[in-house]
């Protein structure tokens, strides 16, 4: 099983799309407070939790909680200032999948606490700032799956 942390996620349709994507594909979603809403907006509900998605939902209060209670499995933190392409990556079952707040990113020393290559890069153009989280999330959890021959968990 896979695992997919959001780091102080801001916006409510990301997250909203991201608990939809957890639930078809068996991952489990962490979510590290402090978040930019409450979980019980209008948004995030239509966006993602109109059926059983939200028992794969585990908040954390912060990110020394989910240090000491949430996955044991590898870290790989997604980041524009990673050098290692999420593709270069050899995942295995029980890898977490870390992102970071839409408008600026895991912090740095989140980031330096890693081995180089668990700090992922998605290639884009040169000039290009980022992508949308959902999307980002997508990219990387369809990847570790295809590499883990597609075993969604039930």
């Amino acid at each position: 099983m896979l695992h997919i942390a959001l780091y102080q996620p801001e916006i409510p349709p990301n997250t909203g799309n991201i608990i939809r994507l957890a639930a078809n594909t068996g991952a489990i979603l962490h979510l590290i407070k402090p978040l930019g809403f409450s979980l019980d907006e209008k948004q995030v509900r239509r966006a993602g939790l109109d059926y059983y998605e939200v028992e794969r939902v585990h908040v954390h209060e912060s990110w020394e909680a989910f240090q000491a209670e949430g996955p044991k499995g590898r870290l790989f933190a997604l980041s524009t200032k990673g050098s290692t392409g999420h593709c270069e990556a050899q995942f295995r079952d029980g890898d977490v999948l870390l992102f970071g707040p839409e408008t600026r990113g895991l912090p740095a020393d989140i980031r330096e606490a890693l081995p180089q290559e668990q700090v992922l890069r998605i290639p884009m153009r040169a000039q290009s700032r980022s992508l949308n989280l959902s999307n980002s999330v997508a990219i990387v959890l369809y990847e570790a799956l295809r590499q883990l021959d597609f075993d969604f968990e039930e």
